[in-house]
């Protein structure tokens, strides 16, 4: 019998602010709303990451089982950073077997599952559809016979997932009903999510090609596209912020996302280098770039050239929530 920990790790948590930060932006959003449950509202966020950890395990069971030990071990041994990271090591370590990962993955969406379950007995069966919709979306992220991710669609889903249905499923467990900002909000979150994904594709391209991946990037198939794309998921965040304090759905103290801007050029600017071949020489990370952990180990490593890029992502995303969840307190002014 493995321990939490064992679990915790397999299921790989170190990538749930993915998950968090929404559904936390969420709830401050929907603080200051009628009807107002900041009980159910948090029983919503653990719901959120059991079920974050729980489709985590199924994605590499179904991986295993589709391509068995070899298949697995030959695409990590050829592949590039994102297929070798944490790719059901556990299971070829012969730690677990495949059959425990199914049972783990079982009992993370069944807890998840009685959270939303304890969630309908105070809102109704409404946030049973956010169940639904998320649960199979997750399950056919990689799962037969679906399997979205084999079809160029993965990186979109977890858009969907971690965007609009996390926000939205969270605000409505907060407050009963849905609210337009948080709605709005989602799109912009559930964009700069995808980017962490697809900016991992693109610097993936040639080893994802090389093994059939159908990643978008390997989808699109030309670097221009992929660059325009890229610029859509860094950029199209802030023109839909500004849409929402125009049309007055969101109040102006959200205007404070654009620190973040100089992230987005950052890295958009480096994509743009390395579909080129133009890596430059300067991969310093900078103060206002956000925490970049284990630096001097990456360096040593020689992959800063990637992890630059991954992280720059990253933060992009982290800051973009906590800013916009510090601004959701300050007095609501409008246009």
């Amino acid at each position: 019998m493995q321990s939490i920990t064992f679990w915790l790790d397999a299921a790989r948590k170190v990538a749930l602010p993915q998950s968090m930060l929404p559904a936390l932006l969420a709830v401050c959003m929907s603080s200051q709303a009628t009807g107002f449950s900041l009980p159910l509202a948090l029983l919503a966020v653990v719901g959120v990451a059991l079920a974050h950890l729980g489709m985590n395990l199924f994605d590499d069971y179904f991986d295993y089982r589709k391509k068995g030990a070899v298949g697995i071990r030959d695409e990590l041994a050829s592949a590039g950073f994102r297929a070798r990271i944490g790719k059901c090591n556990y299971i070829l370590e012969g730690k677990v077997t495949a059959r425990q990962y199914l049972w783990a993955s079982i009992v993370f969406c069944g807890l998840a599952v009685a959270a939303g379950v304890m969630i309908a007995l105070f809102r109704g069966a409404a946030i049973g559809w956010f169940v639904l919709i998320g649960g199979f979306l997750g399950v056919f992220y990689s799962g037969y016979p679906i399997r979205f991710s084999y079809r160029g669609l993965g990186e979109l889903l977890i858009g969907v997932i971690f965007g609009p249905l996390t926000m939205g499923g969270v605000c409505y467990a907060a407050c009963g009903h849905q609210e337009a900002s948080v709605w709005l909000v989602s799109i912009p979150i559930g964009l700069l999510v995808v980017n962490i994904v697809y900016t991992h594709a693109i610097m993936d391209y040639e080893p994802d090609k090389s093994i059939h991946k159908m990643t978008l990037a390997v989808l699109l198939g030309n670097k221009q596209w992929m660059l325009a794309v890229s610029a859509l998921l860094v950029f199209t965040p802030y023109m839909i912020m500004v849409a929402g304090m125009f049309y007055t759905i969101l109040p102006l103290s959200y205007l404070a996302v654009f620190l973040t801007l100089p992230l987005a050029i950052a890295l958009y600017v480096r994509l743009v280098d390395f579909t080129r071949n133009e890596t430059p020489d300067d991969t310093t990370p900078r103060f206002w770039m956000g925490p970049m952990e284990n630096w001097e180990r990456i360096r040593q490593a020689g992959i800063d050239w990637f992890m630059i890029r991954w992280m720059l992502a990253r933060n992009l995303v982290s800051l973009f929530a906590i800013i916009l969840a510090i601004a959701s307190f300050f007095p609501s002014i409008y246009l």
